[in-house]
C-alpha cells in the first residue's frame, strides 16, 4: 500500500495537498489541468520534492525522508534522462549500480531487460543512433532492471506518434502487471486512461484526489473533471 497521509508539497507560492491510498499492483492515472501539480505529485512520491507536511508510506514503513535511491519506487521521466555518451547498455546498467561496476549477473539482467523490450542486438549503440520509441523503450528497461514494487511514469511517451505511443503504453501494462507493480503514470489524454489505467487521480485546484475507478469517472465525471475532459 503506497500512502499519503495528510500531505502538503510547497513549491515558491504553489502548494498541493494530498490525502490517499493506493492498493499493491493497481495501475492510477494522474490527470488534470497543466501546472495543476501532477509532476509535483510524482516528484514527492519519488523523493526530488520534500513534503512540507504529513507523511509518505509504503506498506508499513515510513519512507517520508528515505533518499530518492533507498525508495521502493523507480521513476520515469518525459525526457527518458539517457546519458548521449553512453551505451544503451550502460544507461541501463545505471539502474542496477550508478558506478556501473557491474557483475555478470548484473549485466546478464541488463541483456534481459533489452530483450523484453525489444531491443535485444542494440546494447552498444549510443541514444543519438536510436529512435525515438527505441530510446523510450530502453529508458522504460532502465526502470524494469531496477525491480522496484512502485514505479512513476511523468509523461515520457508525450513525444510519441499515437500508434507508438500506443504500443509503449502496452508495454508498460504488460511488464508492471508481470512484476506486480503499483504504477502512477501522468498524463493529459483520456485515451491513455481507458487503455491502462484502473483509477484515476485528479489534481485540480491545490488538491490532489483520492484514486477513483477509471471507468465510472470517465462516464460520469464530476463538473470540474467534466471541464477539464472538454
Amino acid at each position: 500500500m503506497l500512502r499519503l497521509e495528510s500531505t502538503r508539497i510547497a513549491q515558491g507560492d504553489f502548494a498541493l495537498e494530498a490525502d490517499f491510498e493506493i492498493a499493491p499492483g493497481r495501475k492510477t492515472a494522474v490527470i488534470g489541468p497543466s501546472g495543476a501539480g501532477k509532476s509535483t505529485l510524482l516528484g514527492a512520491i519519488g523523493g526530488f520534492l520534500p513534503l512540507a507536511a504529513g507523511r509518505l508510506w509504503w506498506q508499513d514503513r515510513d519512507i517520508t525522508h528515505t533518499a530518492p535511491g533507498r525508495r521502493p519506487i523507480a521513476m520515469l521521466f518525459q525526457d527518458n534522462n539517457l546519458f548521449p555518451h553512453l551505451s544503451i547498455a550502460q544507461n541501463i546498467g545505471l539502474g542496477i549500480r550508478p558506478d556501473l561496476k557491474l557483475a555478470p549477473e548484473d549485466r546478464a539482467r541488463v541483456d534481459l531487460a533489452l530483450e523484453r523490450v525489444g531491443l535485444g542486438g542494440m546494447s552498444a549503440r549510443k541514444p543519438g543512433a536510436l529512435s525515438g520509441g527505441q530510446q523510450s523503450r530502453a529508458a522504460l528497461a532502465r526502470v524494469l532492471v531496477q525491480d522496484r514494487p512502485v514505479i512513476l511514469l511523468d509523461e515520457p511517451f508525450a513525444a510519441l506518434g499515437p500508434a507508438l505511443r500506443q504500443e509503449m503504453l502496452d508495454l508498460v501494462q504488460e511488464l508492471s502487471a508481470e512484476a506486480e507493480a503499483t504504477l502512477l503514470m501522468v498524463t493529459h489524454d483520456p485515451a491513455d486512461v481507458r487503455r491502462i489505467a484502473d483509477d484515476v487521480i485528479f489534481v485540480e485546484g491545490g488538491r490532489a484526489a483520492a484514486p477513483q475507478p477509471a471507468q465510472s469517472l470517465l462516464e460520469d465525471p464530476p463538473p470540474a473533471l467534466r471541464a477539464y475532459l472538454g
